[in-house]
């Protein structure tokens, strides 16, 4: 079962759909339709990072981020490679995501810190932690699986002059960070426009918004994404640079190996 993606580095949506003056179709429907837009069989995309602090202090990171789609007969489905290339005190820190067919099986991941010269396994438990102190989780870097929520379609509404439909997310794992998301979609589009995440009490404590759509090779792709979190008042906007679609990669790039020398060389 192929992943959905919501950012312009890892492209996870939460999404809906409904045709208006037609029968609705069901939240899992959505999804699928959502999959088939997204599916390409690798990415290449290189991003701009930066990190806004309650201050309105910036920091920037350049990032590289490699995509393949698997379909492999032990489960896996994707293979994620990432790594930051700027500035110069984390260059070359990767992260290695596996991602499985099996909406039960948690995403394998690998974490490389240059500093320390030494790949470290980060457990399911650790999922829920925000990553290189960013305001996207572990979790939020990977692909999610269909099932791994149960949605329901909550009707239509406008943002931002674009009319979108609404969709609850509540995740199957009650150990989930999040206990609903709610999200908003274009769906001439099939892109997430903005997603309201919601902690284990109720509270809204992130928002992620989209900007600047477009559409490369067939598929619609956001280049600008801000995730604003309420919580650490802090913030995290990506900005796509370029992103390849369809392009060859070689399978012994997402491996520890690979992660340990900076990727590609």
């Amino acid at each position: 079962m192929k992943r959905y993606w919501s950012f312009g580095l890892i492209f996870i949506v939460f999404v809906i759909f409904c045709n208006i003056g037609r029968a609705q179709i069901s939240g899992r429907d959505i999804m699928l339709k959502v999959e088939k837009q997204q599916e390409v069989k690798s990415r290449i995309v290189k991003s701009k990072m930066i990190l806004v602090n309650k201050q309105n202090k910036t920091r920037e990171r350049d990032v590289l981020q490699y995509t393949k789609s698997v379909n492999d007969p032990k489960g896996i489905d994707d293979k994620i490679l990432v790594f930051f290339e700027y500035p110069a005190d984390i260059r070359g820190t990767g992260l290695l995501m596996v991602s499985y067919s099996d909406s039960k099986k948690d995403d394998d991941r690998w974490l490389y810190l240059p500093a320390l010269k030494k790949v470290r396994r980060i457990a399911g438990e650790s999922k829920n932690e925000y990553f290189m102190g960013t305001d996207f989780t572990y979790d939020d870097m990977g692909g999610r699986g269909i099932d791994q929520d149960t949605h329901k379609l909550l009707g239509e509404e406008t943002i931002d002059g674009v009319k979108c439909y609404k969709v609850e997310s509540i995740p199957v794992d009650n150990k989930d960070i999040y206990s609903k998301k709610i999200g908003w979609v274009i769906p001439d589009k099939w892109v997430h426009l903005k997603v309201d995440f919601y902690d284990r009490k109720g509270q809204l404590i992130k928002t992620l918004k989209a900007e600047d759509i477009r559409n490369v090779s067939g598929i619609w792709l956001q280049f600008n994404l801000e995730m604003n979190n309420y919580l650490a008042n802090h913030k995290t906007v990506l900005k796509i640079l370029e992103a390849k679609l369809n392009v060859p990669i070689d399978d012994q790039i997402f491996t520890t190996t690979a992660l340990e020398r900076g990727g590609i060389k």
